[in-house]
């Protein structure tokens, strides 16, 4: 007649639920949408929160001394400077760039971060024989460097991150023409003949070597061409002297993982361009994770049992079930529940076999008619009938069946 219902009850079960009038707890999605709702309104904030972010608009992220970068540390004010006098400027972030612009005549090529050349490609690019009209910048290059590009020329000392200005005291023209400038860097000092330029106690921070018509400038700092400081001192005076003495000019530029871009090495995947620090910091986390695990593990030890913290009295379980059977109209249920505990309590009083299941209908109507002396389609009908129709017949049932049973009992 009904739907599923929830578990059987006893005789005792049907008839306190349903003649207890008290109100039923809320509605099950009422509580799920309480609990629930937190987590929603969490998730939403996440939501926008990253929606927000994403729409901020992002930057390209330049290293310093890079002609695209606007900062402070960039170079793009004395690049924009040389484009309006009519230089030609460039950039190069592989190997075979670089080799190109190392061949080509009337231009001026700045390594900014010479360093970083592999030894491989260095002497691949020390070996090139250079076009004609041609200066070579390099920016704080350390020995090695020096070795492959003006051999002769010794690194001193390292620059101490102070700004100072230094003063020229040599016959370099573009020295002389900027006066004081922000050179106070790695210092050098070159062989007989190299014009040694902003000197720093014994030793100086530019060093100049030609050869015909290729030149090589070894500077020290980068700072004077940097947008922070190009209007200080002489510093943009410099900068377009050293820069722009050529009509083309090449910038050696790093890519997004801080390296010298090498074309040999093919094209990059999505792991090159992520810092070397992750992957250890990511091997930090995993094993912290797998500590933190065992850890949990070994506390929460084997299942134990343990007994309620409190009791449920029998008629307060009854009352509870019975107020469900009643929200649920499931008379049908609640009857056939009634009727089968009837059934087997009847025939365990006669002796009749029935373990777990129900007992055989006829023998338990005819056992009982002989006991009770009544028709035994009469009983027939009260324990395998229909079921009632409303409340007052269950109610009716209910406590025919209890007297079915206490005469059952009687010797």
């Amino acid at each position: 007649m009904t739907t599923t219902a929830p578990p059987p009850a006893t005789a005792e079960t049907a008839g306190t639920g349903f003649t207890d009038d008290a109100p039923g707890p809320a509605p099950a999605r009422t509580g799920r949408w309480r609990r629930a709702r937190w987590w929603v309104l969490s998730v939403l904030v996440l939501l926008l929160a990253g929606a927000l972010i994403a729409s901020i608009p992002g930057k390209s992220v330049y290293y310093p001394l890079d002609p695209r970068a606007g900062d402070p540390t960039g170079t793009r004010a004395v690049d924009q400077l040389l484009r309006q006098h009519g230089i030609s400027s460039r950039t190069a972030s592989g190997t075979d760039e670089l080799t190109d612009a190392l061949h080509a005549e009337d231009t001026t090529v700045v390594l900014t971060y010479p360093d970083e050349l592999a030894y491989q490609h260095l002497a691949e690019l020390a070996s090139i024989t250079r076009g004609d009209r041609t200066r070579l910048v390099l920016i704080a290059p350390e020995q090695p460097l020096l070795n492959a590009f003006a051999p002769g020329v010794t690194a001193s000392s390292y620059p101490t991150g102070s700004y100072t200005a230094l003063s020229p005291d040599c016959t370099l023209p573009e020295a002389v023409n900027a006066g004081p400038a922000a050179v106070d860097g790695q210092s050098y000092e070159g062989r007989p003949g190299d014009t040694a330029c902003y000197p720093a106690g014994s030793r100086t921070t530019l060093v100049s070597r030609t050869r015909g018509d290729q030149q090589v400038i070894v500077l020290g700092s980068g700072d004077a061409l940097t947008n922070g400081a190009l209007g200080h001192d002489g510093n943009a005076a410099l900068a377009l002297g050293l820069l722009g003495a050529h009509p083309n000019l090449v910038w050696q530029t790093l890519d997004r993982t801080g390296r010298q871009a090498s074309d040999a090495d093919g094209p990059r995947g999505i792991t090159d361009y992520i810092p070397d620090g992750w992957y250890w910091g990511t091997l930090q986390l995993v094993v912290a994770g797998l500590f933190a695990v065992a850890w949990r593990g070994r506390r929460l030890g084997p299942v134990l049992t343990e007994r309620l913290p409190a009791v449920v009295r029998a008629s307060e379980t009854t009352e509870g079930r019975a107020r469900l059977y009643r929200r649920a109209n499931a008379r049908g249920h609640a009857a056939e529940t009634l009727r089968r505990a009837a059934r087997r309590r009847t025939a365990a009083a006669l002796g009749l076999p029935h373990a777990s299941r129900d007992p055989d209908p006829t023998a338990l109507t005819e056992a009982a008619a002989a006991r009770l002396g009544r028709p035994a389609a009469d009983l027939q009908h009260l324990l395998y009938g229909p079921a009632p129709t409303d409340d007052a017949a269950l109610l009716r049932l209910a406590d025919d069946l209890d007297d079915m049973e206490w005469q059952v009992r009687q010797p």
